[in-house]
């Protein structure tokens, strides 16, 4: 391998990890702090209850029903980019920032939901975020597969650290295998 070659993978490897190394520690910190219990809180406060109200979750224009309840109940600031329907009740994303929960049932019930910062982590790491956000979700997992990547490329091709390389890829993927299969 040319030394532009090497230069190149490893200019790639290093600006990749240092653009998205915020992302990076996002998702390890509010996954593992999930993983540990600290799951954040949402404060959820009702804000309308009707017996008399019903909304069709199948109708090709649930976001203009969605308005009309929400106008209906007295909210009079509201932004959300879509509505998730998720059985009984309806989300309206991102969910990552305030928003508002519809539990139907017997009628409608409307409640303003505010995540709390560990919350809001959480639904950006599990990609109810804002419809840019998830886009650039994608471009980093692009980036996370072409960082890994280049690492382990650089790794192999050199050749004092082909070996360890090899052995430590070879124990992190029967370590991960033994995991899975556990």
């Amino acid at each position: 391998m040319t030394a532009v070659n090497r230069s190149f993978f490893i200019s790639l490897h290093m600006y990749l990890a240092a653009f998205f190394a915020p992302v990076i520690f996002l998702v390890c910190i509010s996954g593992g702090l999930y993983l540990v219990g600290i799951k954040g809180s949402v404060e959820q406060t009702p804000v309308f209850q009707s017996t008399d109200y019903a909304i069709d979750t199948g109708a090709e224009g649930l976001k203009a029903e969605v308005d009309a309840l929400l106008t209906a109940a007295g909210v009079t600031e509201y932004e959300y980019e879509y509505v998730k329907v998720k059985g009984n009740t309806l989300y309206t994303r991102p969910t990552s920032r305030g928003h508002y929960v519809i539990n139907l049932g017997e009628g409608v019930e409307v409640i303003r939901a505010e995540p709390s910062l560990q919350s809001a982590m959480i639904e950006l790491h599990k990609g109810h975020g804002p419809t840019a956000y998830k886009t650039f979700q994608k471009l980093f997992a692009v980036a996370l597969l072409l960082i890994v990547s280049s690492g382990l490329f650089l790794g192999l091709s050199a050749t004092r650290l082909r070996s360890r390389t090899l052995a430590t890829s070879l124990m992190g993927a029967t370590v991960f295998a033994l995991l899975v299969l556990i």
